[in-house]
């Protein structure tokens, strides 16, 4: 828990932030300075520790950890920043570049920027951030304050009952091909501190360390900083503005670089596959041709967020109603999640600490999907575990004489281990070992 002086300045910040809002939206062409002595001030940069500290992650090339920092004194190396800040001596390091498998089987780059910049970025963000807010549409939901990828789905669902067609948009490389010029420009439009400005650049141009060797940044924003997600906010925000100023050519619902565009007749699904061409053009942004394309909802379906989309005929009404489920690569992801945890075999000690670690994924993966039609989903996971779990216990080679005292064994553990369920309505989940 925080003391009261940082509990105060947690609030100070705050109180920051809704000033810097309200002032954005009254005058939504008001360019705003001295905001860099903000950046540096002690309650923002201690708000800014709290945060980074909390979302935890690794070291950046430096090699300093968060228990070095918190060792050597958490106080102390925020006044080392903040005497660099204010005496216009920080300089970034490069990030160090991490790759994740995708489930296509290729690779995602991620950038790991060190904890200072981290940091710094963080208390950027606290200040910056309320600004562009102030502008940003109801239709982008990606990494902004009290929005999420459950609204955005939501959104698309209600979407549907009226719509027919869909321009299902793929932004080939986004973070990787952000044009910094036209990104700092975009931010000059509201704000005048050019050390602020300035800043920003030296985060953009910092390069990056792959493999041992440094490479330039001389476009794209790298995934994992701080301050990307804010950053891709602002530079697509020209295309939300363009789509709600013109909202003939169909209703968009985006989020982060995921887009989708609703459209009730195919001749304006293809105006506005035109109309985002053109878009991109000028951002210097393209289309992935293999992913980008119009969905006819009378016939086929697809994915967004992890949701598949899909109408089909209600037996209620007969009427063509949209219906969201988990996506057959959720489905996978979550199946092989379960996969590694009960890998092993091992004797039902062994199973209570599986149990421990698998509660946390259905947890996140059930609250996550349960908005929508994900019932028959989350049955099909519930056996899915069940037997993962059964086949640990049970070897037909040496136990089949003694299956049903096994089984009976097994029933009893699982009664009482405290796991979780996908589908919180299925009451009987021994009717899955025959």
């Amino acid at each position: 828990m925080p003391n009261k002086g940082q509990q105060h300045s947690i609030e100070k910040s705050r109180q920051l932030q809704r000033n810097l809002y309200l002032a954005a939206k009254k005058d939504k062409q008001r360019r705003f300075h001295a905001l860099y002595d903000r950046v540096y001030r002690p309650d923002i940069l201690w708000r800014a520790w709290k945060e980074v500290r909390k979302n935890k992650g690794s070291a950046g090339i430096d090699g300093i950890t968060f228990e070095m920092i918190e060792e050597y004194g958490v106080q102390k190396y925020l006044q080392e920043i903040n005497e660099e800040l204010v005496g216009g001596t920080y300089k970034p390091m490069p990030v160090k570049r991490v790759y994740i498998p995708k489930p296509d089987g290729k690779q995602r780059p991620l950038g790991i920027p060190i904890i200072k910049d981290r940091i710094v970025q963080q208390a950027y963000k606290i200040v910056v951030e309320p600004i562009f807010e102030a502008n940003f549409l109801e239709v982008s939901y990606g990494f902004r304050p009290k929005r999420d990828a459950k609204q955005a789905t939501e959104r698309v669902k209600k979407g549907l009952y009226k719509n027919w067609y869909v321009v299902d948009a793929d932004i080939q490389g986004y973070f990787d091909n952000i044009n910094h010029e036209i990104l700092l420009n975009l931010m000059k439009r509201r704000i005048s501190d050019r050390r602020i400005i300035k800043l920003c650049r030296l985060w953009l141009q910092a390069g990056v360390i792959d493999n041992g060797r440094y490479e330039k940044t001389t476009k794209g924003s790298p995934q994992g900083g701080v301050i990307s997600p804010l950053l891709a906010n602002i530079y697509l925000h020209v295309l939300d503005s363009y789509w709600c100023n013109d909202t003939s050519n169909g209703e968009i619902i985006r989020y982060a670089d995921d887009a989708v565009i609703l459209c009730y007749t195919k001749k304006d699904a293809e105006k506005a596959y035109k109309q985002l061409q053109l878009i991109m053009n000028k951002l210097k942004l393209t289309l992935n041709p293999g992913k980008t394309k119009i969905v006819d909802m009378n016939k086929d379906s697809f994915e967004f967020l992890g949701f598949q989309y899909q109408k089909f005929r209600s037996q209620k009404s007969g009427r063509m109603l949209p219906y969201m489920m988990p996506c057959k690569k959720a489905l996978k992801k979550m199946k092989d999640a379960i996969r590694i945890i009960t890998c092993k075999k091992s004797a039902y000690e062994g199973l209570d600490s599986k149990v421990r670690r698998l509660n946390p994924l259905i947890r996140g993966w059930r609250n996550y999907f349960s908005h929508g039609n994900s019932t028959k989903r989350f049955i099909q996971l519930d056996e899915y575990l069940w037997m993962k779990l059964w086949r640990r216990v049970y070897d037909s080679r040496k136990q089949k004489k003694y299956k049903e005292r096994v089984l009976y064994g097994f029933k009893r553990w699982y009664a009482k281990s405290g796991i979780e369920y996908f589908y919180k309505g299925n009451t009987d989940k021994y009717s899955y070992v025959l």
